[in-house]
């Protein structure tokens, strides 16, 4: 593939720049200590902004989170959020009762639609080593016609994930795990019922894809209505279609032609996130988005309202007991529960 088929090359901050349908992406990276009996860091937070701690210190931040670190209780309403959390654990709680705990390649897709509230907190579960947390939260927006779906979260369990694995002709492997959409004639798992991920036409596809040092692989071309972003976010000495890219870029490819990509001595990790755009106006503030400013006072006024059903816990940076595994309880009683899952 031509180098003039990569259409952009972009450093990355803290928040990703995304394409359509997609709003936004964050890469989560704490090195967090020991835990403490309330689930906090066992280490001092003097001299931290808690309750807006988002500068890493230590390797580590608090967030919103004041004892606990994450994002309590807060609103949305209008699009999607899908947690990818390769290494650690979140804790979920929302407005509707709805609550969880996943982590250590679980995935939460939630379509927050007529809105809820919902918290995030990162729960350092272990007392005796440290808690390393790795996740990518990624916004995906919703059509007008469903920006008022019936709020809903659906689990894609690890243990289900769909894998795929390539070995190149000098023996290396790339690995990739598929979070939404198909790849190579492999499929993930289903998505919310509601998401523009769940109709295929729209091309969404959400993976992570792992290279070890030396190796190469071809990423399959998407059909030419898709629009397709790459971001390397580990390894340094990556190529794609014969030019060097930078580590903690992103690549905006041309679609509907495949991708070479080689590392170099280290291995490679990026993100892949595809799809065809809603191509509706997008108008965001703060937690909301819909597709009119408008729109964004009702949800505003909604919000103050109604609390998008009231908060049900007892705190707003709720965690669950340190004994209760993985499991997703639903609004409607249904309970899922995993085994214990190391990294």
């Amino acid at each position: 593939m031509p180098a003039n088929d990569i259409l952009r090359l972009r450093p990355l901050g803290f928040a990703w720049e995304t394409i359509d349908p997609f709003l936004f992406c964050v890469h989560h990276a704490d090195a967090y200590p020991r835990g403490n009996q309330q689930f906090g860091p066992q280490a001092s937070l003097a001299g931290r902004d808690l309750g807006q701690d988002f500068t890493p210190r230590d390797g580590w931040r608090m967030y919103h989170g004041e004892q606990v670190p994450g994002f309590p209780a807060h609103p949305h309403r209008g699009f999607e959020t899908v947690t990818i959390v390769l290494n650690g654990f979140v804790d979920h709680s929302d407005s509707h009762g709805a609550a969880g705990r996943y982590g250590n390649g679980d995935v939460q897709w939630m379509t927050a639609g007529s809105g809820l509230q919902h918290a995030e907190m990162f729960p350092l579960l272990d007392r005796d080593n440290p808690n390393p947390l790795e996740l990518f939260q990624i916004w995906l927006n919703l059509p007008a016609a469903k920006k008022f779906a019936t709020p809903h979260y659906k689990m894609l369990w690890a243990e289900e994930m769909t894998h795929l694995q390539s070995t190149d002709p000098s023996g290396k492997t790339t690995h990739i795990t598929l979070f939404a959409g198909e790849l190579n004639s492999a499929h993930a798992l289903a998505p919310a019922p509601d998401s523009w991920a769940a109709d295929p036409l729209n091309e969404v596809a959400i993976a992570i894809i792992e290279m070890e040092a030396g190796a190469q692989f071809s990423l399959p071309a998407a059909g030419p209505n898709a629009q397709r972003t790459l971001y390397y976010f580990a390894g340094t000495g990556l190529r794609a279609a014969g030019r060097d890219i930078p580590t903690y870029h992103a690549i905006d490819l041309r679609p509907a032609t495949s991708l070479d990509l080689q590392t170099g001595s280290e291995p490679a990790r990026l993100l892949l996130l595809q799809g065809v755009p809603i191509a509706e106006p997008v108008v965001q503030y703060g937690p909301f988005v819909m597709n009119s400013q408008q729109e964004i006072r009702q949800a505003y006024s909604d919000y103050q309202r109604t609390e998008f059903g009231g908060w049900p816990w007892d705190r707003t940076d709720p965690v669950h007991p340190r004994e209760a595994g993985r499991f997703a309880r639903y609004a409607n009683g249904e309970t899922e529960t995993r085994p214990a899952k190391e990294k």
